[in-house]
């Protein structure tokens, strides 16, 4: 996308943001844009169809409520959706330590570059890959969850987790770099 488009959209959703703010009945051309790529990303982290779905109304109801208090900040509106979804979808799993990551096959292939997998098919990268995520923490799926299959950049993923952009790009990159440790000790543990 280039530069004038990106900023063009900006504009458009500034302008519905502020007519929302003053009549919330302006706040539809906003729930359709978002409402699809919300429940996706929900959807992925629970698996769950039904409670995906309530959990996507309620990021909406808290955007709805919340609207005044939003401000842009170099940042898509969406960015802001995602840190609601983040939060209503931890605060459900508060109590439940697993967490879940549905993986979509032409998805793992970006997370998935290591030259022994190259040959694999989907199915085994997807085993692999869910067998090293689960031992990351949170925090590191979320980076890599975002950065990955939601396609957020840096910026965007720093305002979603409420953490400095250098912070982000160091655990993504250390996170990265602790799944290709993982990854060849357990191909060791094979060939041996």
């Amino acid at each position: 996308m280039d530069r004038d488009t990106n900023r063009n959209d900006w504009e458009e959703e500034e302008v519905m943001i502020a007519k929302a703010k003053t009549d919330l009945r302006h706040f539809e051309p906003i729930y359709k844009k978002y409402f699809e790529v919300i429940f996706r990303f929900i959807h992925r982290k629970t698996d769950d169809e039904n409670l995906a779905a309530d959990l996507t109304s309620k990021v909406f109801m808290n955007a709805m409520h919340s609207l005044g208090k939003f401000e842009l900040r170099g940042v898509p509106f969406g960015a802001w959706l995602y840190r609601i979804a983040t939060n209503e979808t931890n605060k459900h799993y508060r109590d439940n330590k697993k967490r879940l990551l549905s993986l979509e096959d032409h998805k793992v292939n970006l997370v998935m570059t290591c030259s022994d997998l190259d040959d694999a098919d989907i199915e085994q990268k997807q085993k692999v890959l869910t067998e090293l995520i689960s031992e990351l923490e949170d925090e590191e799926v979320r980076i890599l969850e975002l950065k990955f299959f939601e396609n957020k950049n840096f910026k965007e993923i720093a305002y979603i987790l409420d953490k400095k952009e250098s912070a982000v790009k160091m655990k993504m990159y250390r996170s990265l770099d602790k799944l290709k440790k993982r990854y060849e000790k357990m191909n060791e543990r094979k060939h041996d």
